[in-house]
C-alpha cells in the first residue's frame, strides 16, 4: 500500500524529497454531526528534509470545509489554503514518520475559530442574522455616587 506522508528515514536522500497529492477528506476524521466537516480533499504540495535530529516540513496545503455560522447556525463553505506551511519534527535514526497526525492537526487549527458566513470564500454571502442580536457591552456602567457603598468599599472593609 502507497501512504506518500508516511516518511521512511532511511530512504530520505540528503537534498530532502518533494512530495504532491490528495488524501481524501476522512483524513480529518470528522464526525458527522460537527460543525466542522471536510467537503474535498486535502491536496498537498510538500518539501521534506532532515536537519540534525528534526524533520522539517514545508510546503502548500488546502481543503474546502462545510463550516456552521456561530451567528445563525446555517452551512457555509470555506476554503483553507495554508500557502507556507511549515513544521518541525524530531525523529529517531530509521525510523518512519507518519505525517497524517501533524497535518490533519494544523490545517484544523487554522480554520475560524468563530466561524461567519460572511468569512466563506467559496460563495460569499451575507448572514442573515446581521443585525438582529444587539453587541453587549464587555464592562459595567459606573455606579452612581448615590448608590451607597460600592462594590470596592465592601471589598476594602474586608480586609
Amino acid at each position: 500500500m502507497h501512504r506518500p506522508l508516511h516518511i521512511d528515514m532511511r530512504s530520505l536522500p540528503d537534498s530532502g524529497k518533494d512530495i504532491a497529492g490528495h488524501e481524501p477528506a476522512a483524513i480529518f476524521g470528522l464526525a458527522e454531526k460537527d460543525p466542522v466537516r471536510a467537503i474535498s480533499p486535502l491536496d498537498y504540495d510538500l518539501h521534506i528534509e532532515r536537519d540534525d535530529g528534526e524533520l522539517i516540513v514545508t510546503g502548500t496545503l488546502a481543503a474546502t470545509f462545510s463550516l456552521e455560522c456561530g451567528r445563525c447556525l446555517e452551512r457555509f463553505e470555506h476554503r483553507l489554503e495554508i500557502a507556507d506551511y511549515a513544521t518541525e519534527l524530531e525523529f529517531e535514526k530509521d525510523a518512519t514518520i507518519n505525517l497524517t497526525d501533524t497535518i490533519r492537526e494544523d490545517t484544523l487549527l487554522a480554520l475560524p475559530s468563530y466561524p461567519r458566513c460572511e468569512d466563506g470564500n467559496v460563495r460569499p454571502r451575507q448572514c442573515p442574522a446581521e443585525g438582529r442580536f444587539e453587541t453587549v457591552l464587555e464592562t459595567a456602567a459606573d455606579e452612581p455616587q448615590s448608590a451607597g457603598q460600592g462594590v470596592w468599599e465592601a471589598l476594602n472593609k474586608l480586609n
